[in-house]
């Protein structure tokens, strides 16, 4: 840290002493903000361009809601690469003569990303670009020109946001007041209470895990948080408790990974759950060599929608009469429920009603996550719950399907108390995976198997 400090210093002394050369003063201050960063990408001194860049990202800060939106649009519509130039740099390409590919190449490299990068040398640069891309993507929908300089800006992050640059950081109890602060404001799978609430997540029965990246040493860029129990956990409450008994993290035999968090907004598409999930669980196994199994306890965050599209006719492939027929053996039971002779509308109407609990639901729900989980697709090959894509693409098998599993006002909204045991072996991860991302396979537990099979498929 005082390394940094020290570095901060020093940009800040150098950025000092351009300003003086530049004459940023406050008659500079009214020079438009797209001229300064014309300035900056034609500039050559170091010192004045260190200055210009803590000057440009220091005015974007203190713009308003309209202003920034207008920055973005000139960065848009002003620093994209020249066309005639590609034209003239494909004309003249010519596979047998290297320099022609490298003209070509410095043509389409827009100006924007030599723009960000040099921005990125000033002081606490770093952090103002992905501050920066928060902004853009709240805009993005309403403008969707700024997808070009979106795509400059997951190019130039997913570079300086390479794994090789970021470290894995056990947090704990004994960890810098900063880091547990936003812990506590990042998480948003199952929101911490309070110091006391933070303080039973990092027991002796607890482990949390983040990358952290050097220009931003204090920011959790993604973390875990695991639970070290002597089972596989169904249901959520027992381990986010904080009046649960701490167990002896020696006599466990299962790591639970139950919230994964990206903590960042601006490096949103920047993957590193992947990385941090692998080499979590060397860390585990190596701390913890007596550990058996591997499994997360997950949310399945759009079921609850997509139960309603498939309930509403929207799903092409699974029509209501095929929804009912799926579910046909469990017909009685939710008639007797519901008083609903079909078993998609007495699903319906027992889910309206909160009856989660209910012994007639519990099958036909567990099913019908199945079915969103291993049947329904928002593209080629992929899932549609994007959480459930992440585990399987990383080699996960899918295990277990908890009904009633989280009973928060959230895991009720958005998965009727749905949550998933994804059980991770290290022995089959890399094969789990191709199966997913070459062929669309879902790997799942024998007892999954044999209910997608006979069920969904119609296997018998």
């Amino acid at each position: 840290m005082a390394g940094v400090t020290w570095l901060e210093r020093v940009l800040n002394t150098v950025a000092d002493r351009g300003r003086e050369i530049l004459g940023l003063g406050e008659d500079a201050a009214r020079e438009p903000l797209p001229e300064l960063c014309r300035r900056l990408v034609a500039g050559r001194g170091e010192a004045t361009n260190i200055a210009l860049a803590r000057e440009i990202l220091r005015r974007f800060d203190a713009l308003d809601a309209a202003g920034r939106t207008d920055f973005l649009l000139a960065l848009a519509d002003h620093f994209g690469p020249d066309s005639a130039a590609i034209r003239d740099a494909a004309a003249a390409f010519d596979s047998a003569r290297p320099e022609t590919l490298v003209r070509l190449l410095e043509a389409t490299e827009p100006p924007r990303q030599e723009l960000f990068r040099r921005l990125n040398m000033a002081p606490h640069g770093t952090a103002g670009l992905v501050a920066m891309r928060t902004e853009l993507l709240d805009r993005l929908a309403d403008h969707p020109q700024l997808s070009s300089v979106d795509a400059d800006f997951r190019h130039l992050l997913a570079s300086w946001f390479n794994r090789g640059f970021l470290r894995l950081q056990r947090i704990d109890w004994h960890s810098p007041a900063a880091v547990l602060e936003k812990i506590m404001r990042y998480e948003s799978v199952h929101p911490i209470a309070g110091w006391g609430d933070l303080q039973r997540r990092l027991a002796a029965d607890r482990r949390c895990f983040g990358f952290f990246h050097p220009a931003l040493p204090e920011e959790p860029l993604i973390f875990v948080e695991v639970a070290l129990t002597g089972e596989s956990a169904s249901e959520i409450a027992t381990l986010i408790d904080p009046a649960t008994p701490v167990a002896d993290p020696d006599a466990a035999d299962t790591a639970v990974f139950y919230s994964i968090n990206n903590a960042l907004v601006g490096l949103r598409g920047i993957s590193f759950g992947n990385f941090l999930l692998k080499q979590v669980l060397g860390e585990l196994a190596a701390e913890l060599p007596q550990l058996k199994q591997f499994v997360t306890l997950s949310p399945l965050p759009r079921f609850a929608a997509g139960l309603q599209a498939l309930f509403a006719g929207e799903i092409a492939d699974w029509p209501l009469l095929r929804v009912d027929a799926m579910l046909g053996d469990h017909q009685a039971a939710l008639a007797d429920a519901s008083g609903e002779a079909a078993p998609s509308a007495a699903v319906r109407q027992l889910l309206a009603q909160g009856r989660i609990d209910d012994p007639a639901l519990a099958g036909p729900l567990a099913r019908l996550a199945l079915l969103y989980i291993a049947a329904l697709r928002r593209g080629p090959g992929v899932c549609c719950d994007r959480v459930a894509a992440f585990h399987l693409a990383n080699g996960a098998i899918l295990e277990r399907i908890n009904v009633a599993a989280d009973r928060s006002d959230k895991g009720l909204a958005q998965s009727h108390g749905v949550m998933i045991n994804y059980r991770y072996d290290p022995d089959q991860v890399v094969a789990n995976h191709e199966a997913f991302v070459q062929d669309a396979r879902i790997v799942m537990s024998r007892t999954l198997r044999r209910e997608y099979d006979k069920h969904i498929v119609g296997k018998h």
